[in-house]
C-alpha cells in the first residue's frame, strides 16, 4: 500500500487547489506529508484526495509574527478536512472554532513554500 507523499507533491496540489493526506492502515490520515504515522509508526500509507472544505478545530491570531512576515494580526486555523487535520491561514474577518471554512485556493508563500488559506463559507 505504500503510496508516498514528498513535500514537492504536496506542494503542488495546494497550488492547484487541492489537499492530498496520507491514510495509514491504522485507521489516521494525515493532512500534510509525514515520514511515519505518528499514531502507530507504520511507514506504509496510502495517498489521498483530501476534501476542500471543513471545519475550524482550532484557531488562534498571531500578533507578533516571524521576522520574514510583515503583517501582523492574522489568525491560523487547523481545520478537520474528512479524516485530517490542516493548517492553514483565514482570509476575511475571521472564523470561530466549529465554522464551516473551504479551501480559498489561495495560498501564502514563505520562501517559495505555499501554505494552505480558508475562507468561511
Amino acid at each position: 500500500m505504500s503510496d508516498a507523499l514528498d513535500y514537492a507533491t504536496w506542494a503542488e496540489a495546494l497550488r492547484e487547489g487541492r489537499l492530498l493526506g496520507l491514510a495509514c492502515g491504522c485507521g489516521h490520515t494525515n493532512g500534510s506529508p509525514t515520514g511515519a504515522c505518528p499514531h502507530c509508526g507504520s511507514r506504509d500509507f496510502e495517498r489521498v484526495e483530501l476534501p476542500t472544505e471543513g471545519v475550524v478545530h482550532s484557531e488562534t491570531t498571531i500578533q507578533v509574527p516571524p521576522s520574514t512576515f510583515e503583517e501582523r494580526g492574522y489568525q491560523v486555523v487547523v481545520v478537520e478536512v474528512g479524516e485530517a487535520k490542516v493548517m492553514g491561514r483565514v482570509d476575511g474577518d475571521g472564523v470561530a472554532i466549529g465554522d464551516e471554512v473551504r479551501l480559498s485556493g489561495v495560498v501564502a508563500e514563505d520562501d517559495g513554500n505555499p501554505a494552505p488559506r480558508f475562507e468561511a463559507i
